[in-house]
């Protein structure tokens, strides 16, 4: 299928930017949820994509989830002219967050004598 020119590198920017793309199986659909292009054009262009190695595709609800490949990383690299420090933000490793500790300070027990554990007596 023919597709614009600029409508080819808004989906590339996108797929590079974002690492991943989602799009509804409806070809009638007039623009895509995320990408302003039609839906079609989208689907099209990542079915290129997916049939040289560049992107993985998963089928699922009526959906095309699109996962990009490293060999799709390097070929977008290439194609938008992307210098190496840049990564989709799937590759972007995040700082573990800070978590608090568990549990607190909890004081002294309460209960009965002797620690509290209560037991009879035996003579």
């Amino acid at each position: 299928m023919l597709i614009p020119r600029e409508e080819r590198k808004k989906i590339h920017q996108y797929l590079f930017q974002e690492g991943v793309v989602v799009a509804k199986k409806d070809f009638n659909q007039p623009k895509h949820e995320e990408i302003d292009t039609r839906n079609l054009f989208v689907i099209k262009a990542l079915q290129s994509l997916t049939s040289k190695g560049f992107v993985k595709t998963q089928f699922s609800w009526q959906y095309y989830y699109y996962t990009l490949t490293d060999e799709g990383v390097d070929f977008l690299r290439t194609e938008l002219n992307i210098p190496e420090g840049i990564l989709p933000l799937t590759r972007l490793k995040n700082a573990p967050a800070e978590r608090p500790q568990r549990g607190g300070f909890r004081g002294p027990r309460r209960g009965g004598a002797e620690g509290g554990y209560r037991r009879r007596a035996r003579d």
